[in-house]
This record gives structure tokens, sequence and C-alpha cells, in this order.
């Protein structure tokens, strides 16, 4: 009887995914301990990690940071790949841009004397929630409580009521040169910008769904944060590169998983003497492969519509039998959420009464305010910002996360180009240059309504806690079964992905570190590696 090596099977070609299957090639495959292999649902690798071009310059579609370049393992791919420095010019090469225009709804240049109190207030309530600070500074407390359930929506709210208390503002006084708008309502509205951003960098469509609690436990890596000159594909590229032709196989959707729950006899593995494997793939194409082991990376919006989703045909992904409830439980109540990114090509003939588009940080009146600008369209409303992506660019960006996302994605160019137009053709009225902000051409990222992502990163939603995360990166079945030849994990379901990571999730590096966590704890089950 010809013994078959384990096999091994990673779903999905992402960072998490690669990383698992680069060192699982490198430590156990040449030492011939098992075979690996990677389905990826898409017609290409890298997942939400995607490099591309526009107008010229290398953009990323998708992740865009390396979040402290202080060991960050992402950093150092990049620095041994030489990928930090390019002849082409990349998006945020100039990393982040400072001397910002802030503009109020209308056209109306608000003073740095309005906007920068508001500023580090905001900077400053964020630093205390996420444990940076012990106290949030200038004589503003606020009773956060002990219940565990407060979000940083209501934890800001506060903050900003203090403020208001201590500093006895009046709902009456006015701000000279604004006349649609109070001191109060500029304030708010300057505080919201702020909240717009945080939602970008959290992914929460709510600030209100988003734990206080949880911000603190998040780790960011020292140093500063850049990006990626030859892209962020580059790293992608880099641990693709490794493995033999025909081990990543694309156009492969998984529909359903079916593994054993239970200790069954005779299934459990060449490990163990048996002939067939206790895990067995189905495709939507028709075909299936069975697997000792599995690990799944796809994301936890994938996961999210599989448990909610109840129809079997519909080719969501399914695990048959479902999951254990505790682990549904789990995903259930972890937040994950859509941010989009809006690129958008300056027209040369562009006239704003600048010579070049600024950093241009916008502040808008509420949707029910009376006096609002009723050419500016809602989704428009709660993106903080639109910039070049770097100092001498004419590609502009704008990020927009939560229902504005979705509602970017089911939006015609032309119509995204018409409404951008006129929304910042108003916020330059006060140059009086009767000109327009004209656009060539358009690009935005879709990630909310692609079936394989289904939204882009996760966070801790109210309700929910880090713990939930290494609830769902627990391999399955979760029990130890004891034979007479020892004590032996099953591991036929692994989990990866930034999900997965209880103080980096949402990022790339935290992605890299759950596809070595569970290389690491095959390699340790195969005595590849010493435990």
């Amino acid at each position: 009887m010809v013994i078959k090596k384990p096999r091994i099977v990673i779903i999905g070609a992402g960072m998490a995914g690669l990383t698992a299957a680069n060192k699982l090639y490198k430590s156990g495959v040449k030492k011939g301990a098992f075979e690996v292999c990677v389905v990826e649902g898409g017609n290409r690798i890298g997942g939400r990690i995607d490099t591309s071009e526009f107008g010229g310059d290398r953009i990323e579609m998708g992740a865009t940071w390396i979040h402290g370049i202080g060991g960050s393992p992402v950093h150092k791919i990049a620095q041994e790949i030489n990928s930090l420095e390019s002849e082409q010019p990349w998006e945020c090469m100039d990393g982040f841009l400072d001397d910002p225009i802030t503009i109020a709804e209308n056209g109306y240049v608000l003073n740095s004397s309005l906007v920068d109190p508001i500023s580090n207030l905001f900077n400053n309530l964020m630093d205390f929630d996420q444990g940076k600070k012990k106290s949030i500074g200038d004589g503003i407390e606020i009773d956060v409580g002990g219940n565990g359930s407060q979000s940083v929506g209501s934890f800001l709210k506060k903050g900003l009521e203090s403020y208001w208390k201590l500093e006895s503002r009046k709902e009456t006084e006015k701000v000279f040169g604004c006349r649609d708008w109070n001191r109060k309502q500029l304030e708010e509205a300057v505080f919201a910008m702020h909240e717009n951003t945080q939602r970008n960098d959290t992914a929460a469509n709510d600030l209100h769904n988003l734990d206080y609690l949880a911000e603190s436990k998040y780790v960011m890596f020292p140093g500063e944060e850049i990006t990626i000159a030859k892209g962020y594909s580059s790293i992608i590229e880099s641990l693709a590169s490794v493995l033999p032709s025909g081990v990543i196989q694309l156009n492969k959707k998984v529909k359903t998983i079916e593994w054993q729950p239970e200790c069954v006899k005779g299934i459990m593995g060449n490990k163990h003497g048996g002939n067939s494997r206790a895990v067995k793939i189905h495709f939507l194409d028709g075909t299936s492969m069975s697997a000792d082991h599995v690990v799944v990376t796809v994301s936890l919006g994938v996961l999210k519509a599989g448990i909610f989703n109840s129809n079997n045909d519909s080719g969501m992904f399914k695990f048959n039998p479902p999951l254990p409830d505790y682990k549904i439980e789990a995903i259930s109540r972890l937040g994950y959420g859509v941010v989009n990114k809006l690129f958008l090509k300056l027209s040369p003939d562009f006239n704003l009464g600048v010579d070049r588009f600024p950093f241009l940080k916008m502040v808008f009146h509420k949707s029910d305010h009376p006096v609002k600008n009723p050419k500016i369209p809602w989704w428009i409303r709660r993106t903080a910002s639109l910039s070049p992506i770097y100092v001498k660019s004419n590609v502009l960006l704008s990020w927009f996360a939560g229902e504005e996302a979705l509602k970017l994605e089911s939006l015609p160019d032309e119509v995204i180009l018409d409404e951008v137009s006129t929304t910042i053709s108003s916020f330059f009225s006060y140059k009086k240059s009767n000109g327009n902000a004209k656009f060539d051409k358009v690009l935005k990222s879709q990630w909310g309504s692609d079936p394989l992502f289904m939204g882009s990163y996760s966070y801790i939603a109210t309700g929910s806690s880090i713990d939930d995360m290494d609830t769902v990166a627990e391999p399955l079945p979760n029990t130890t079964v004891f034979e007479s030849t020892g004590g032996s994990p099953q591991l036929q379901i692994l989990f990866a992905g930034e999900a997965t990571h209880r103080t980096h999730y949402s990022t790339t590096h935290g992605a890299y570190l759950s596809g070595i966590r569970e290389a690491n704890r095959l390699l340790q089950h195969y005595h590849c590696i010493d435990v």
C-alpha cells in the first residue's frame, strides 16, 4: 500500500494564506513531511492587497500603509526585496501631507484658532482611549463607566460636551465670515470630520458600534508609518515566489468544507495510518479536493455571510456540519466593515484659483441642516478629506467608510465625477474665480460588493472583545484525541487572517503573523520544528 503524504490545503492567496504556504513549504514540504496546495477563489493573488496604476502613478486599491516600521515583518520583507525605493511615483511617497486647508461647506476657510483646539481635543480623547495618555487634559473629565459596554462614539460625544461646558459655549456665538454657521456648529462639524477619519481607520460605519475598552488593547508597531514604493503587491509576489508552479490554483471558489467534528476511526489522516483524509473541500465549479488539514484565511465578512445566509445553493462559504455555536457566536459579535478609496485624475485645465490642489479637509453641515448645500449628495458628507496622493501629483484621493462606501460602489463613474466636481467647486467658491473642479477620470475600490471579501477589515464591536478573535482562531475540532501512540491534535480546520489576531487585527502584519502562527501549529504537529 502506498502511503500518501499528508495534504495541507490553504484557502485564500492573500497575506495570511501565502505567508502560511511560504513557511510550510520552506520548513516542511522541502523535508518531505507533507504537501501543500493553495486554492484562491479569484483570478489573482494578494487578497485585500492590490497594487495598481492610475494617472501614471502607482496606487493601492486595498492595503496601503506599513503601520509602524519598528519590528514589522512586512517592513522587513520590503527592505529585503528592495521595495522601498522606486523611480515611478507612488501613493503617499511624501508620507502624510501636512499644511492642510480646512474649508467649511459653502466656501468658508476656517482659521487654525478654531480648528486646532478641536483637533487637539479629539486627538487627546483618542490617545486617552487607546492608553497613550493617563488623562485627557485641559480639565476634561469623563465618566467612562465600568460595565465594558461603552462605545468610542459615546465617549467622544461626552468629551465634546465636556469641552463645551468648560468653554461655556453658547448656541448663538457667531464666527466672523461664516454667516451660515455659529461657533458651536463649526466645532461640532470639525469634530465630526475627525470622527469620519476614525471611521476610515477602524472600518466602523458608526463609532457608537466601536468598543471603547478594546481600543487600548490594539498594538501599534513603533516608528513611522510608510507606504511601499514598488507596491504592496511586491510583498505578496515575494512570498509566493518560493512556491513551485501549480501549488497556487486560481479561480477555485470554495462552496463547502466537509469536516469531522468528532474522531472517526479510519479517517484521521495518514499520520494516524488511515487511507482517507479527514476533510473534503467542494468548489463551485463542481470539483472537490480532500485534505488532512485546511487553513481557512477568508475574510470575517465571508465567514459572517456563510453563517447568516441559510440558502445552501447560494454559493456562500459553508461548513458541513456547521461551525460550533461558540465559534458562530464569536464571528457574529465581531465587527467587520467596508472602507473604499476614490481616486480622481485632476484635469490639466482645472480652475479653482489655486496653483495646485491642496490637502483639503472638508467640514460639512449635518444632512438635516436647513442651510446645507442641496447640491452636495449625502454620500460625500461623511468623507473627511480630498488630497493629492503626493505633493505634485494630479491624482487625488478620498476615503469612504460604511454606508457611504457602499453607495460609492453602486454609482456610475459619470455620476461620481459630476457630484464630486460640484461639491469641490462649492468649497472653493471663496476664491471668486467662477471656476470648476474638473476631473478626467475616476477609479474606485469595491470591497463591499466583492463576494470574495464582502468588506475591508475587522474591528471590535460593542458587545464583543478581543477574546472573540482568539475564539475565531481556534482550530477544529478543539479537542485532543488520545490514542495508544499518545495525544495528538486533530487540526482538521485552522483559521488565519487579520480578524484572528487579538492585537494586530485589521492590518497586513496581523494577517502575516496569523499565517506564521498556523504554519507553526502544523509544523509542530508534524515535528518539523521544536515546540
